[in-house]
């Protein structure tokens, strides 16, 4: 009877109502919960439900998604995906497991920041921010060097460091920005606007340390790359290291790999520059040696040339005597000529008796006789008028002459004439040459005017 009793008073369970009852209080005792972990075991059967695990190191959890709530999300997942979801906490009656019931997902962690990174990228690639048609050439020689970096960090003391090294003697205009946490990307577009705006730089450096993905995502925001491309002034990135890839380094006009190696592109090194004045100085002095050479061949070639004006006088005068005794001759050879056919005239008059042949031979005679002197003496005149005028063209293009109107000639020690002030000093001796006679005298101020 006790026993009896015992058993009468005892609640047993059935399975159905354990799992039940055990669903209702995980249904009610648990809200809805954001977990983060990793995606396995996925399963996407014919029904159209999302079946899989969600695991961190210690432990998983088995998880559904229905299909009229994975239909809402963006990006089919995949094993090993770190996601972010919103899920009730439940239990599968049926076989008494203990699960997840999925109402959102979206990727988390680096995943979706490498998400939005492809979106972000492949949208303003279609817009042509990064077409190397856009880029501007960064100059080759940076004056003025402006730098968008956090004013405390590594960063800012490598450039300046490599700066000071490599070219002391640009200038460097700093513009502090914070370059992580909230509100960074904004501040950051808004120092390249202003340095545009102050247009005081010949080239821009924007510019963070190393970091993760996150640490280094203000300089994947739109509003920085936008600022980047509307930049008048060339833009140098220098972003983490030499791995780091973000949307600034894609517009900008430059990146490197490093702050370090953005300093070095738009910094000569000095000791180069120095050694390369040093070649242009040799070339300049060779090419001037050599071209004061050549000037000096030609002057000794003229020099050889030039002969004295009282020399080339004596020789024009010649040439007119020439020229003179010539037409003299010509002339006295066609008197000769004329006495001889005179001379023959008269030989047939006397063969031919007759006065009236006589009287018209004597009366042509004279006419040829007459008609020869006049052109003779209209020759003769004109050959002397032609001498004159030659006297006189070659007298008054003589030097002579024109030191008969009151000019000199100059000539230094070396009997060199002179024709420039600037071939001349003070206290040196030259020889004035005039008309008649020359002197010596000293300089004792020259006029360049």
């Amino acid at each position: 009877m006790n026993n009896s009793n015992n058993t009468a008073s005892r609640d047993i369970y059935s399975v159905s109502r354990l799992n039940r009852e055990v669903r209702t209080i995980l249904e009610t005792g648990f809200p809805l919960l954001w977990i983060e972990a990793e995606l396995s075991n996925f399963v996407r059967p014919a029904s159209g439900h999302w079946y899989f695990s969600l695991k961190d190191e210690a432990a998983q959890v088995k998880c559904a998604m229905f299909r009229n709530k994975n239909q809402l999300v963006k990006v089919l997942p995949a094993n090993g995906n770190q996601v972010l979801v919103r899920a009730r906490v439940g239990l599968y009656e049926p076989r008494g497991d203990y699960q997840l019931i999925i109402e959102h997902m979206e990727e988390a962690g680096a995943g979706a920041l490498r998400r939005q990174f492809e979106l972000l990228k492949n949208k303003l690639a279609g817009e042509g921010l990064f077409d190397t048609t856009h880029k501007k050439d960064i100059p080759t020689h940076v004056t003025r060097v402006g730098i968008i970096s956090s004013a405390t960090g590594a960063a800012i003391h490598d450039i300046l460091t490599t700066l000071k090294r490599r070219f002391p003697m640009q200038q460097t205009i700093v513009y502090p920005v914070p370059v992580q946490g909230k509100g960074a990307s904004q501040k950051i577009a808004s120092a390249i606007t202003k340095a545009n705006k102050r247009n005081e730089t010949d080239v821009l450096i924007v510019s963070r340390g190393g970091g993760s993905l996150e640490d280094l995502w203000e300089f994947n925001e739109e509003v920085v790359a936008r600022a980047i491309y509307k930049s008048k002034i060339p833009v140098v990135t220098g972003i983490g290291h030499e791995v780091d890839f973000t949307i600034a380094d894609f517009v900008a006009d430059q990146r490197a790999a490093t702050p370090t190696a953005a300093a070095e592109l738009i910094s000569p090194d000095r000791y180069q520059q120095i050694q390369k004045l040093s070649s242009i100085k040799s070339r300049l002095y060779y090419l001037m040696q050599q071209d004061l050479q050549q000037k000096q061949q030609k002057v000794d070639w003229l020099y050889k040339r030039v002969r004295h004006p009282k020399e080339r006088l004596q020789l024009v005068k010649n040439k007119l005597f020439d020229l003179n005794q010539r037409n003299i001759n010509s002339i006295n050879k066609s008197l000769d000529s004329s006495r001889a056919r005179t001379e023959l005239l008269s030989a047939k008059i006397q063969r031919h008796e007759p006065s009236q042949r006589l009287q018209k031979l004597q009366l042509q005679y004279k006419n040829i006789n007459s008609r020869f002197q006049r052109i003779t003496t209209r020759l003769l005149t004109d050959k002397q008028q032609k001498l004159q005028h030659l006297v006189h063209t070659l007298d008054a293009l003589s030097p002579l002459h024109t030191l008969k109107r009151g000019y000199a000639i100059v000539k230094n020690k070396e009997n060199n004439i002179v024709s420039e002030t600037k071939k001349l000093k003070r206290g040196q001796q030259i020889k004035t040459e005039l008309s008649q006679g020359h002197f010596f005298s000293t300089i004792t101020d020259i006029q360049n005017d």
